[in-house]
């Protein structure tokens, strides 16, 4: 085994026994007992190291802007919120558009249409591309945070990052993961090119969904810590790694819809592994945040 595979066997294999993070953890708690929270620490802090489950709804809340810097404001914003929260499910449930029943993740997308105006005439109508994106998103964001009032807030706030913080850059991506790959393994991009493949690859599942349905939420909330950080081209590490992991399988079909039916419905069981690939090669190529003084 070489050294850099017995790295990357060691780091997963920690994480998931949960001994590793430990120094990491402490850093974090020093960071959080700061009356002001100092959000360019947190954003480089969420860029070098995966969050500690315990605290990682605090710190998307924070760096989403959904909770104020200021420590002693927390409780009254946080009490606001879930007025808010409640206040919209209300009217919601007058205007018939859901009930008791309703899945929460529906719910999410109600209330984020009739914030944002879009809330169609009917709830009968048939959803737009962009309101199952926005379900993609919830169903994994419901299996990463607990409490129904900050899930509702974290899906809104990271959903309006992508549509208007990453709006220009996100178009961007399938560039960048051509450009990327290329460097990585070039024999791969030609056996892609040369299956018609590149063009047909499922980048709306990459880069609007961010992965979500793609991976198990386990490994995407890693990758989802840097997006909130602000770093969306993590997902085309995320991408290429892909690649890289089941080369053989890809260089195996020869027709672009079999690649991208494989790459839709990829195995679960190597995620942890290509997720801390994918954080190796984004420092490799991008570089590792230090943090500012």
């Amino acid at each position: 085994m070489t050294e850099d595979s017995q790295r990357n066997f060691r780091s997963v294999y920690y994480e998931k026994v949960g001994f590793r993070g430990v120094e990491e953890k402490k850093s974090l708690e020093i960071l959080l007992k700061d009356d002001r929270l100092d959000i360019e620490k947190l954003c480089t802090f969420s860029q070098r190291f995966p969050l500690p489950s315990m605290y990682r709804a605090l710190v998307w809340k924070v760096l989403l802007g959904i909770l104020p810097p200021h420590h002693e404001s927390h409780a009254q914003v946080m009490m606001y919120r879930k007025e808010q929260y409640s206040d919209v499910l209300h009217a919601l449930k007058v205007i018939r558009f859901v009930n008791d029943a309703t899945p929460h993740v529906e719910v999410y997308l109600r209330m984020y249409q009739l914030e944002c105006g879009k809330l169609p005439r009917s709830p009968s109508f048939p959803l737009e591309p962009e309101d199952e994106v926005f379900l993609a998103i919830a169903k994994a964001m419901e299996e990463m945070v607990e409490d129904s009032v900050d899930c509702c807030w974290i899906i809104r706030c990271f959903v309006n990052q992508l549509n208007n913080k990453y709006r220009d850059s996100l178009p961007q991506l399938p560039k960048a993961f051509e450009q990327y790959l290329n460097l990585e393994d070039s024999r791969l991009l030609t056996h892609l090119r040369a299956c018609s493949a590149v063009s047909k690859l499922p980048y709306d599942l990459w880069f609007k969904r961010c992965f979500a349905g793609c991976l198990p939420e386990s490994s995407l909330q890693r990758v989802w810590d840097k997006v909130v950080s602000g770093s969306c081209k993590i997902l085309v590490f995320v991408a290429v790694e892909i690649l890289l992991t089941f080369k053989i399988k890809v260089m195996a079909l020869n027709n672009a819809e079999k690649i991208t039916k494989f790459l839709e419905n990829i195995p679960q069981d190597s995620s942890d592994a290509i997720v801390s690939k994918a954080i190796d090669l984004w420092h490799k190529h991008c570089g590792t945040p230090v943090h500012s003084a």
